[in-house]
């Protein structure tokens, strides 16, 4: 099977890994995505700014692969507090839909002990489905 990495124009190159895998079938794979910008910046200290920017990534990747965000399929979050990610569940809502609408994906939550990125709260994988 073929596949084609997909980054987004503008965001610096990744390195040691790709952003997005979108195969012959129009299955698409994105790497876990962070709250920074596209020139690796973290956005912000706060939980809900870092998830806001991660979905924005994974909103820019399936764009960048020609696809749009109802086209996700799954999304797997890592995040690093629990009572972090629950004391802002109204703020996270929102922020949810302000990127991705009122589709909801197959989603899981995860939490782990740390993140590659030491100042990165939640981390955030997804599939998306094209054509």
């Amino acid at each position: 099977m073929t596949h084609k990495t997909i980054h987004p124009e503008g965001w610096l190159p990744a390195k040691g890994y790709a952003n997005g895998v979108l195969t012959q079938d129009g299955v698409l794979h994105i790497g876990g995505q962070i709250g920074w910008n596209a020139n690796k910046e973290i956005v912000s200290d706060r939980f809900v700014d870092q998830m806001e920017q991660a979905l924005r990534n994974i909103a820019d990747i399936v764009a960048a692969a020609g696809g749009k965000v109802t086209d996700i399929t799954r999304l797997t979050w890592f995040v690093t507090d629990k009572r972090e990610y629950l004391a802002h569940q109204k703020e996270v809502g929102a922020a949810y839909r302000a990127v991705i609408g009122r589709h909801f994906p197959a989603m899981s939550v995860v939490v782990v002990a740390g993140l590659i990125e030491d100042a990165a709260k939640v981390e955030i994988e997804a599939t998306a489905h094209l054509g």
